[in-house]
């Protein structure tokens, strides 16, 4: 299994999510995996890019050869794209292609407003993240008439850039950011 869980992470996240089902049984066949392991998964494969672009790309080019800095206005600057708005922008795409699960990045502190939590169990989950370090919230909740299944997981300053970008940001609520840091929160939903 421990040889899968590397081949599967190695193939993408299309196929995270298929080859499951196709170990423990046929596709059509009932779910073989819960809504937890699914975000649980999910968030593995986002958490892995962030930090290998965060890191290989974002510290090293800004940071330590400071060749091209990273820039929320990146067009205009001719910059490198923040690592949270490469989240973002992928977390628009997969809701213009699916309905099946949606994500976001969500902040107690957040620089730009729109990621500041709306509902109670987005304001829940990132409470407890932060008091409880290396810990997940899961919970349920009804929108629109849809019940989902709602995980919280912590977003940590996992490079200088990180703290550095944040701290030193004109529109920071929060300027004390050291690596390591819970800097707020990847929520991922899935309709039950």
């Amino acid at each position: 299994m421990k040889h899968l869980k590397k081949a599967t992470l190695a193939m993408g996240l299309s196929t995270a999510l298929v080859l499951p089902a196709l170990v423990l049984g046929d596709v059509s066949d009932e779910a073989k995996f819960s809504p937890k392991q699914m975000t649980d998964w999910l968030h593995l494969v986002m958490s892995s890019d962030r930090t290998v672009y965060t890191r290989l790309i974002v510290n090293r080019l800004q940071n330590k050869e400071k060749v091209i800095k990273a820039s929320e206005h990146f067009e205009d600057d001719k910059a490198l794209v923040l690592p949270a708005q490469m989240f973002r922008f992928g977390a628009e795409m997969v809701g213009e292609q699916t309905d099946d699960f949606s994500y976001s990045l969500l902040s107690e502190w957040p620089i730009n407003k729109q990621n500041a939590p709306r509902t109670e169990v987005e304001k829940a989950g990132l409470a407890y993240i932060a008091a409880n370090k290396g810990e997940n919230y899961y919970a349920t909740e009804e929108l629109g008439g849809t019940t989902y299944f709602t995980a919280v997981y912590a977003d940590m300053a996992v490079a200088p850039a990180c703290v550095s970008c944040h701290n030193d940001h004109k529109d920071t609520p929060r300027s004390d950011f050291k690596l390591g840091d819970v800097m707020g929160g990847v929520v991922i939903r899935v309709p039950l």
